[in-house]
């Protein structure tokens, strides 16, 4: 930067505030010394505030008094340092068009996880404790039109951190996974084939010459047909 924010402005100031020359004023805000002599009759930059170069960090006060003893020298501009960005940690950004069915993901949380706390939630999906307790007393605005929906499948967060949410969750209520015993487990290929599964056969009939060789106690007489 070679020369202060708004020059004329600070030229205006410069020439109202102090006894320096139109030359050195013209030559710190890179203006010609006629402009600078127009500023100071009121025929250029009329009605302009001056604007203060010391306040603003741009000029020195002991620079200012330096040039005012002697018109040879010139005003120095103090280079500003740059201040460093600062990191803003920030919550988790919505979307717009995902805002209105964070209460249907809350919902979905709410009801297949009730381990995860206020704070999870709020970290899944984007929101605040007083929503997520709305909807866990069922007092929200809106309840009667929630509908769950996963908010992975919203877009809301991953698959991989809703597990890990979870994860935390049970292992810090205590919950463990569900062991089937071992009398409940599901058969093995090889004992399933084991077992004789070949249906019955169905009875043979009898043929004539069987029949006829038969014991006559052992076939049942046929009532005669009434005459």
């Amino acid at each position: 930067m070679s020369q202060p924010l708004m020059p004329k402005a600070v030229a205006v100031w410069l020439v109202d505030n102090t006894s320096l020359t139109f030359d050195q004023i013209a030559a710190f805000v890179e203006m010609h010394p006629l402009e600078v002599s127009g500023i100071a009759d009121g025929e250029v930059a009329v009605g302009m505030k001056g604007r203060d170069p010391v306040a603003a960090g741009e000029l020195t006060r002991a620079s200012i008094e330096e040039c005012e003893k002697d018109p040879k020298k010139r005003l120095r501009l103090v280079a500003r340092k740059a201040l460093p960005p600062q990191k803003r940690k920030s919550p988790r950004y919505t979307p717009l068009s995902k805002r209105q069915e964070r209460p249907a993901a809350i919902s979905w949380l709410v009801r297949n996880h009730p381990e995860l706390s206020d704070g999870q939630i709020g970290k899944l999906v984007g929101t605040t404790k007083p929503t997520i307790q709305s909807i866990r007393d069922k007092s929200h605005w809106n309840m009667s039109q929630i509908q769950p929906i996963d908010p992975v499948a919203l877009g809301m967060c991953r698959q991989t951190e809703l597990d890990e949410a979870v994860k935390k969750a049970a292992k810090k209520a205590g919950i463990t996974e569900t062991v089937i015993p071992a009398d409940e487990t599901l058969m093995s290929t090889e004992d399933s084939l084991a077992f004789d599964t070949t249906p019955a056969e169905a009875p043979r009939e009898m043929t004539a010459d069987e029949l006829f060789n038969l014991p006559k106690g052992d076939i049942e007489e046929e009532d005669e047909p009434s005459r």
